[in-house]
């Protein structure tokens, strides 16, 4: 087993190194988020090349045509066409399928107009299908008539002529592989992208280990769920995390960044989720919900802090109505939480990234809290994490996890800020620290300047007050002083000086004072 985590942890670490050289080479002039477009844009493509390929093999395989022979076939295309768009949701022809694109390469006849052909065959293939909307817009980003790759056609075609080359040569199949190597390449470019893109990082990724404690607390006691929500989605990371830990049946997200949207997307079919396993949807989530009325059996988000929204007439809305009072207009992170809660179902459970603020502001904030608290009991837990953890920004977070029709009314508090391994440039959890906040949570026990599960008549006194200080005291005391001790010393350190004093006064009285005598 000690092997098979070896090769394993070997082959990532070769993976990660050589696209992320790849990556590199289309550096430039570009900062991270357009060369991040295509190199992403790239893999995905070479993912959706390899699937129709496989599919259409299958087709053939009991035949004595390859998938392309069968294509050339007139009278065979369309029904060819039907038969994999129909499986797939897309089709893209055997002359724009990635090994042939490569073959044009070396071959010295490749010419990135035809690119962008082939990526335009993706998305017209899907017309009038039922993938039609998964699969729109899905390139937009990567723009092939970009200066930015050359100023001229033969320069832009070379270089990406080039980036195709070096994709090629990396294997994303084989027995000897023991990783999913392509979602497991995406996902760590993903994260590559994020720590090169400073604040703008947070708009798309939640690192990994925040990720599984959320996943881990919603699939607790779960083996599977049927559907689940992530309304500020990013990358789609979060959402996927999920599927390791319960099996999905369906996955809804909303994003309000387009090239963030397209990432998701493409993240989530690179983990072989199929597009009718997904509904995303594009658009500000607080001004425009696209999932309705629906509720789900697990919510979760890691959405933009103290974000700016416009609170106006949202006391009309059934999301908000109940509260009495809207968060403010420029602190959006309590109308996130109350429209998580409006789509989580009656058994679902919910958790969510916040700053710690939420805890303990008061006016508006103060009574949406104590709403929840008092009259509505379902904040099921606080749990502190470190500093620094986030890219973009170093502030604490806190994850807030709740649940409904709790029987119990107490919250179980833990401080985990100060349990992390320190960065290079952030802070990092490790799998014990993860390990210990989860199991802490489910046991759900007191443990001394760790946690502390606090009775609702400790949350009134506080005044509804969640600042984890007031609940879990990590004051460490200091060691008492020994008077006598420090005295002896001093008195040491006073005979010390006395004596060095001394030497000093005898040797400055043997000193001899001579005078230069100007020169006649």
């Amino acid at each position: 087993m000690a092997t098979d985590n070896n090769t394993q942890a070997q082959q990532q670490a070769e993976l990660q190194k050589r696209l992320w050289s790849i990556a590199n080479d289309l550096r430039g002039n570009m900062d991270a988020s357009e060369y991040r477009n295509y190199i992403l844009g790239l893999i995905f493509y070479r993912f959706l090349s390899e699937r129709v390929n496989d599919y259409g093999e299958r087709l053939f395989e009991h035949d004595e045509v390859s998938f392309a022979e069968a294509y050339e076939q007139e009278d065979m295309r369309q029904a060819i066409r039907d038969e994999v768009t129909k499986g797939l949701g897309y089709f893209i022809e055997p002359q724009y399928l990635f090994p042939a694109m490569v073959a044009k390469i070396k071959a010295g006849n490749f010419d990135v107009e035809e690119l962008q052909n082939a990526i335009n065959e993706v998305q017209t293939s899907t017309l009038g299908q039922d993938s039609e909307e998964d699969f729109r817009g899905l390139f937009e980003d990567m723009d092939l008539s970009s200066t930015r790759l050359g100023n001229t056609v033969a320069k832009r075609s070379d270089m990406m002529g080039q980036v195709i080359l070096r994709l090629a040569d990396i294997s994303f199949s084989g027995k000897d592989l023991q990783i999913d190597v392509l979602g497991d390449a995406y996902e760590y470019l993903i994260g590559q992208f994020a720590a090169s893109a400073g604040k703008k990082a947070g708009e798309f990724y939640t690192p990994q280990q925040v990720s599984k404690i959320l996943a881990r607390i919603v699939t607790a006691g779960r083996d599977s769920l049927k559907k689940v929500y992530d309304p500020t989605m990013g990358s789609g990371s979060l959402l996927l995390r999920l599927g390791d830990y319960a099996k999905i049946g369906e996955y809804y997200g909303q994003e309000l960044n387009s090239t963030t949207y397209n990432l998701a997307r493409m993240n989530l079919l690179m983990h072989g989720v199929n597009y009718t396993r997904f509904s995303l949807y594009q658009g500000d989530t607080l001004e425009e919900d696209k999932v309705g009325e629906m509720t789900f059996d697990a919510v979760v988000a890691n959405p933009p802090y103290s974000a700016n929204w416009d609170p106006s007439d949202k006391l009309d809305d059934e999301r908000f109505r109940k509260y009495g009072k809207t968060a403010p207009k420029s602190k959006a992170d309590m109308a996130f939480v109350e429209h998580m809660l409006y789509h989580l179902n009656t058994d679902g459970t919910m958790a969510v990234v916040l700053p710690h603020g939420v805890l303990f502001r008061g006016a508006a904030e103060g009574t949406i809290r104590q709403f929840m608290i008092e009259h509505d009991n379902v904040l099921d837990a606080v749990i502190g994490l470190p500093a620094n953890l986030f890219y973009g920004t170093s502030i604490p977070t806190v994850v807030l996890v709740f649940k409904k029709n709790r029987s119990n009314s107490d919250i179980f508090f833990i401080d985990a800020s100060s349990d992390f391994e320190k960065g290079k440039n952030q802070n990092n959890l490790t799998d014990a620290n993860v390990d210990k906040i989860i199991t802490t949570y489910l046991q759900r026990e007191d443990v001394d300047k760790y946690a502390h599960d606090a009775s609702l008549d400790e949350i009134k006194e506080n005044e509804y007050n969640l600042n984890i200080p007031r609940y879990v005291d990590t004051f460490e005391e200091e060691a008492p002083i020994d008077i006598d001790a420090v005295k002896a010393e001093i008195a040491d350190i006073d005979k010390q000086i006395a004596a060095s004093t001394a030497e000093f006064e005898a040797l400055a009285a043997q000193l001899v004072e001579t005078k230069k005598h100007d020169e006649k």
